[in-house]
Order: structure tokens, then sequence, then C-alpha cells
């Protein structure tokens, strides 16, 4: 039995759940009736353009603010954390997309960076550089990251190999629950594939996931929940096997934007033969499940259908 098998029997409480979870800054409704659940070895993925409230939600499950509608719940007691702190000691870590790193130390030290281990003791006390980077080194490994030299600066890494020694501190300090922000938004092609290879290897040691991002190309390939937000509110919540790529997408691009706006053009008269879908092209992993995706596609405007009322 592999671990994610052995990772996702039924358990009596998912890991984090909101139920109807809201957010209000005075007059402000930032967030509204958003519901969603993190199990052991799954990936929730959280969808939405700018200002959808994926910033917020990632904020209330951190600790970083408290939810002021419904309820938010950690192996299924309620809580109300009042720092990330908080959170983290019970096991919800967070990576943001502006990841905290010094450019400059090198990759150990920053995978120990405000945890440092130490030896001996009064003023004989001093880091145990040895084991830190002996431990840094064997974490990445394990996590199937090989580099190079762990002496090396960690701004010397590309951005997707910063992002997964991110990952591999988090799971190495124990934590449970996984916050991903937007992980692969800065990213190129084949630095986004390397991230989504890790987001699943994390998962298969039997965390639970949140992988927010705004591109369903990504976040498909390795979800099994799909949460999407747009203006602060819920949209659809899907399992994976109730959802198609295509209609991700959809939702996503707003589908019923796109038929009316190429109403619009017939109605003017403009001469098009099609719309061009814009998709990041990912490199095919069997690995890690990812398969090739074409930067574009293109949509036949005669193949659509016509809008009522036309």
């Amino acid at each position: 039995m592999n671990t994610r098998e052995a990772a996702s029997p039924a358990a009596a409480a998912p890991l984090v759940e909101l139920r109807a979870a809201g957010k209000r800054y005075g007059n402000i409704i930032a967030l509204r009736d958003v519901s969603l659940e993190v199990s052991p070895g799954e990936v929730t993925c959280v969808l939405g353009d700018n200002g959808a409230g994926k910033s917020t939600l990632i904020k209330i499950i951190a600790g970083l603010h408290q939810n002021t509608e419904g309820a938010y719940l950690v192996d299924g007691q309620e809580v109300k954390f009042t720092s990330p702190r908080e959170a983290l000691n019970r096991g919800i870590a967070t990576v943001y997309q502006d990841l905290a790193v010094a450019p400059l130390m090198p990759v150990w030290r920053n995978f120990f960076l405000g945890s440092e281990v130490s030896t001996g003791w009064g003023p004989f006390r001093r880091l145990d550089v040895e084991f830190m980077r002996e431990t840094a080194k064997k974490e990445l490994l394990d996590m199937g990251i090989d580099l190079r030299d762990v002496d090396q600066p960690i701004g010397t890494l590309s951005g997707g190999e910063r992002q997964c020694v991110a990952i591999a501190r988090a799971v190495y300090f124990g934590a449970k629950v996984l916050i991903l922000d937007e992980p692969t938004a800065a990213l190129g092609v084949k630095q986004s594939g390397v991230v989504l290879r890790y987001i699943i290897q994390a998962r298969d040691r039997g965390l639970g996931v949140i992988f927010i991002t705004h591109n369903p190309h990504h976040a498909y390939p390795v979800g099994d929940r799909f949460l999407l937000l747009k203006r602060g509110q819920s949209i659809g919540y899907h399992e994976k096997s109730e959802i198609s790529l295509e209609e991700l997408t959809g939702l996503m691009a707003g589908g019923a934007e796109l038929e009316q706006l190429v109403h619009e053009l017939r109605q003017v008269g403009t001469s098009t033969d099609e719309v061009r879908v814009i998709r990041d092209e990912i490199e095919e992993d069997t690995a890690a499940g990812v398969g090739h995706v074409p930067v574009t596609e293109a949509v036949n405007i005669r193949d659509l259908p016509e809008t009522e009322g036309k």
C-alpha cells in the first residue's frame, strides 16, 4: 500500500475546514459564505483572479486574520487563531509567493532560518552547522530535490528550486497542512512543472495541500478539489470527478462573458475567424502526472452558440 493510500482513510474530521466563513473590514465584505475541506493526502486548489478573495482566505487559514462569520475548524475543533505562530504550532504552514529568504546565505542556513539548531552549553554554545547542513541535504533529497551543494547561496537557485526548498522546510518542521500562495505565478514553463511535481510529492507524503492559483492548467493536473472564488464569493466547489479541465477553464475565463463579447463583435460587423485563449504550456511529466498543455487554443467563432436575441 503506497503512502497516499495509507494517508487517505475515512477520517473523523478534515485537517482544516471552513464552514460558510466570511470576513468583513468595517463595511467592506472581503469574503462571504466560503466553505472548503482539506484532508490528508489531498490537494485543494483555490482559483480566482485578482481581487477574488484568495489573499483574504489565506490570511484566515494561516492565522493572520480571524473570520468574522462562519466557522474555522482544525481537526474538527473550532479555532480562533490570533497569530500565524498559533497556526504553525497546529501544523499549518504557509509558503508565500514572495519567499522570505536571505539570498546571500547558503541553502542550509535558509532551511533553518529562525529555527537554528545549536550544540554545547553556556559560553561554549554554538550553531550545529554540520547537523543543519546534513539534515537540509537529506530532507531535500527525500523530496526529490538533488542540489549540487547546500552551501551555495539560495539566491543562485531558480525560482522553482527556491519554492521547493520552502516546501521541504515546511514538511521537515512538522507541517500537516501546506498553503502555497501562487507558487507558479512568476515562474517559467519548466520551473512551473518542477513545483507541480513537488506539490504531488508533499501530497503523497500525507500532507493536506492548499494550492492558491489563478491558472486552471496548473491546478487541474494536481488538484483533488477545486474552489472557485469571484469577488469574495464561491462560484463553485467541485471534486475532480465532477468537473473537466475545459469546464474549469470556462468558469475561470468567464465563458458567458466571452460569448457576449463575440455577440457584440458580430453586431458591429467585426470580421474575425477565431478568438485565442491564452494558456501556459507545460512540458509533459509522466512521473508527476502532468500532461502537455498547448500555448494557445483557437476557438472558432462560428462554432460558438449564437447569443439569444441577436
